[in-house]
């Protein structure tokens, strides 16, 4: 199993997410976020009285998927995630060692069905 970790431009995830369930990967979590860093929309950076350095506003996805799904989700996200501008975001993929549903103690990949 992989946990793909997308950071992409708010407004780009209903298209993110719609392409996803339409490619048949039904589940993720999103959260909103802020970010600084070279991956940041200079034209769009701002800041705050909560976050005073320099940032944009984000969304991070996270996908828990088997691996033979993970080449098909990240394609979507780049496809259906970019501008073409500065500050479109990153994708990362890592290895999951140990997945264990809380409701029933199972683990392993079968998790996902």
């Amino acid at each position: 199993m992989k946990l793909v970790k997308a950071y992409i431009r708010p407004m780009l995830l209903e298209d993110v997410y719609s392409a996803l369930r339409k490619g048949g990967h039904c589940c993720m979590t999103a959260f909103e976020g802020e970010g600084t860093g070279r991956y940041s929309d200079p034209d769009r950076q701002h800041g705050s009285l909560n976050f005073p350095a320099m940032h944009t506003h984000i969304v991070k996805i996270e996908i828990a998927a088997k691996e033979e799904d993970v080449s098909s989700i990240v394609e979507i996200i780049k496809k259906h995630g970019r501008t073409g501008r500065s500050g479109d975001g990153i994708v990362f993929v890592s290895p999951i060692e140990q997945p264990i549903r809380i409701r029933d103690g199972k683990q392993g990949a079968d998790i996902l069905n």
